[in-house]
């Protein structure tokens, strides 16, 4: 379910290309070339304009939606007729376009406000699959696949400091009512005698995970198609909207088609890294036949259990460390 704060960003940037007054206006219009809000949402909108906890979401969606309306990549001023909402109907994932909004049937907005994070698979779709098949029903335990003894030791560690706890003794046999107890004892911090333990499991997990992603990318050729992938270049172009380190962020997506017109790729690399948790370092070299200069884009990857410390499937979070208008096939609206 999308937050109010996605609602608000992701509908008034929408509003704003259809070039209706203000805010205010077009919340009491409702537009019906603005498709797929249904009235529960106007009226949230309604409420939430009256809140000045939401007065720089309005502000900034508008602002972002003004400006693609006047951009020359964009609609070049052109009112269009149709603007959807993809809302929460999140259909099967059968594109790779991360588009929230469709202007008249062709222009795709992705709308992202202080967001850093480019993926959310499991350990196995990335390191293994490389993002390039569909998750499958169901996935091994990333820990127990990569790290099954440093996993066991850490799991002994925390079962003897919690000695009134009723542990099993073999972290298989760990059902869901086990898993809220871990969680629970270690929500925040570690005990000396776990942190050490748990600190060495971590770099493990890291340096295998890093070890399976590189054998699976294998050739410059599959570490150009890796990158494609993580900056979620698609075969359609589209646009991303919104704000970024406390700036706003407008920007063109290219195609794998116009990147390598652009951009010729030299190195692809992954390490995993010692740190408070499974991070694993990714980072690429990018020629620039413009610019007549290298580029670099940087990035890591966080494996941690889904809901909390022992809780649920690990999953992989992949983070982009370098701002968005610096990355090759980022291309900024004029």
């Amino acid at each position: 379910m999308a937050s109010l704060r996605t609602e608000i960003t992701e509908i008034v940037t929408g509003l704003a290309t259809l070039g209706v007054g203000d805010v205010d206006w077009a919340l009491g219009a409702r537009p019906r070339a603005m498709v797929n809000v249904s009235d529960a949402h106007w009226e949230k909108l309604g409420a939430a304009r009256r809140d000045p906890a939401h007065e720089h979401d309005f502000a900034s969606a508008w602002a972002n939606g003004l400006a693609f309306l006047g951009a020359d990549d964009g609609l070049r001023g052109r009112i269009p007729r149709r603007v959807e909402w993809k809302g929460h109907d999140r259909l099967p994932a059968v594109s790779d376009v991360p588009a929230d909004l469709r202007i008249d049937h062709v222009y795709l907005v992705s709308c992202k406000y202080l967001s850093k994070i480019l993926h959310n698979p499991s350990p196995t779709a990335l390191f293994d699959r490389c993002l390039g098949q569909r998750e499958v029903a169901t996935v091994p335990d990333w820990y127990a696949e990569v790290a099954p003894r440093h996993y066991s030791e850490l799991y002994a560690v925390v079962r003897a400091a919690l000695p009134e706890s009723d542990l099993p003794p073999q972290r298989e046999h760990l059902d869901r009512n086990h898993r809220q107890v871990l969680a629970k004892a270690f929500d925040r911090t570690l005990p000396p005698e776990v942190d050490g333990v748990y600190r060495d499991f971590a770099f493990t997990v890291a340096d295998c995970s890093a070890r399976r992603w590189s054998a699976a990318l294998g050739d410059r050729s599959g570490r150009e198609r890796m990158l494609w992938r993580l900056l979620r270049l698609s075969a359609a172009p589209y646009f991303i909207l919104g704000s970024s380190r406390g700036s706003s962020l407008r920007l063109r997506i290219d195609t794998p088609w116009d990147w390598r017109q652009r951009y010729r790729l030299r190195g692809f690399e992954v390490w995993g890294e010692p740190a408070g948790q499974p991070l694993v370092r990714w980072q690429t070299n990018v020629a620039d036949r413009e610019a007549a200069t290298d580029r670099s884009v940087r990035g890591h990857v966080e494996v941690r259990w889904s809901h909390g410390r022992f809780r649920g499937a690990p999953e992989a979070k992949v983070y982009l460390d370098t701002p968005h208008e610096a990355v090759p096939g980022y291309q900024p609206l004029v």
